[in-house]
């Protein structure tokens, strides 16, 4: 059965965040696949740019560094070189310093680090869960959904419960800022230039700047060293500290790329489960080597983040053509999900599909996601508890997807949950 039906014509607008509303183009990447794997295209806000959409390909761009920077920006839109530095997060740097800030940070993100959040999860899942089910239906994005990764961002960072409404507010408006639900200023309808030098081009970065240097100063003033953000203000081993800027980029990347795309791989678990009836007593099953496949396939099925871009430094050649120094390449991640050379039956949920080679982390490359282990471990308590409270899920009117060609997801579902 499948879950979700694309109904592009097969010739959508890459670069159009309306191609996006009903979801991914995803006969637009199946007909790239097939008959134009590395595709030109056209970019009326600035500067064309390559599509690579096969999963091969994917991988094979993303680990060959030495040619294809992230040091020029991540997304598709063009940058000053004066914006690039100022907007940098480390996901816009390559080596050395890539590899500087994420050796503050990689130990705090481990799987053995992660591993002693399950029982805090567990009990914001079990808190979560409870209260939706005395209601019966519910907006699932909204009150489960988005609730988990928002209250655990608090303790990752060690920041008060009471501000983190207001935090994940100002994530949604940094990193779906195409989305007139979600910022006042939408970036291909508003002028945004003010906001040049803020992080997505956003004046929500301004705040979430100030709200960092005053959490810091609270932090420090009070001694507390607890949470992620004092392992990456500590010294390298060469006795260098991360510059302000930098770590005020990292704060805001944390803020929202560590929020936005947890709540949307769990949106589609729940949508999945909602719309393929066999899955919950899948998960009711007692296998317990399910839960070890349940995560990645949710996460594959998702692919919130849709592509990465990449700017070659020299010039490439690959699928005869030559890719020019300075072109951008757009790693289209929810493509290379889907690819049916790789993933047999790839528009189906498979739970116990493996291997599962899927590349929603940015897998092949230095610039793997830092908060997968965390991701992982999320989706897998958090449909736990559901599948121990629930006999059935219903979807009970239309879901709504985010409007954004860089992030993928569903922002509303309304569901009928009936309780075991």
């Amino acid at each position: 059965m499948t879950v979700w039906y694309p109904t592009d014509n097969g010739h959508a607008d890459l670069s159009s965040h309306d191609s996006f509303v009903n979801g991914a183009p995803h006969n637009t990447f199946a007909r790239m696949r097939r008959d134009d794997p590395l595709a030109w295209c056209d970019y009326p806000g600035g500067k064309g740019f390559w599509s690579v959409t096969r999963h091969q390909d994917i991988l094979d761009v993303n680990r060959n560094f030495a040619v294809f920077s992230s040091a020029h920006g991540i997304r598709m839109e063009d940058q000053t070189p004066e914006e690039v530095v100022a907007r940098a997060t480390f996901q816009e740097t390559d080596s050395p310093a890539h590899t500087r800030t994420r050796m503050l940070v990689a130990k705090a993100f481990s799987k053995p680090m992660m591993a002693l959040f399950e029982d805090q999860i567990r009990e914001l899942c079990v808190e979560i869960l409870d209260k939706v089910m005395e209601q019966g239906e519910f907006d699932a994005v909204k009150q489960v959904a988005r609730q988990l990764p928002m209250r655990m961002l608090g303790r990752i960072i060690g920041t008060p419960d009471s501000d983190l409404e207001w935090l994940v507010a100002k994530g949604d408006a940094l990193i779906a800022n195409t989305d007139s639900d979600f910022t006042d200023h939408v970036l291909d309808k508003a002028d945004t230039d003010a906001y040049r030098l803020m992080p997505f081009r956003s004046p929500a970065g301004a705040e979430l700047f100030d709200y960092a240097k005053n959490l810091m100063a609270r932090k420090n003033a009070a001694g507390d060293t607890s949470g992620v953000l004092h392992l990456i203000t500590q010294p390298d081993s060469t006795g260098q500290v991360i510059s302000e800027l930098e770590f005020r980029n990292f704060f805001c990347l944390l803020v929202a790329a560590g929020n936005d795309t947890t709540r949307y791989s769990i949106a589609a678990g729940l949508h999945a489960l909602a719309n393929q009836p066999e899955l919950l007593p899948q998960l009711q099953s007692g296998d317990a080597s399910l839960w070890d496949t349940v995560p990645d396939e949710v996460i594959r099925w998702a692919s919130p983040a849709m592509y990465f871009r990449r700017t070659a430094l020299q010039d490439f050649d690959m699928h005869g053509k030559t890719i020019k120094a300075g072109d951008k390449v757009l790693l289209w991640f929810v493509s290379g999900n889907r690819d049916d050379t790789v993933f047999d039956k790839p528009f189906e949920v498979n739970l116990r599909r493996t291997p599962n080679r899927h590349v929603s982390f940015g897998q092949g490359g230095p610039h793997v996601c830092l908060g997968m282990w965390l991701a992982r471990l999320e989706v897998r308590v958090l449909l736990e508890e559901l599948a121990k409270r629930a006999k059935r899920i219903e979807q009970t009117a239309p879901h709504a997807f985010l409007r954004s060609n860089f992030v993928g997801g569903i922002k509303s579902m309304p569901v009928r949950v009936t309780p075991r």
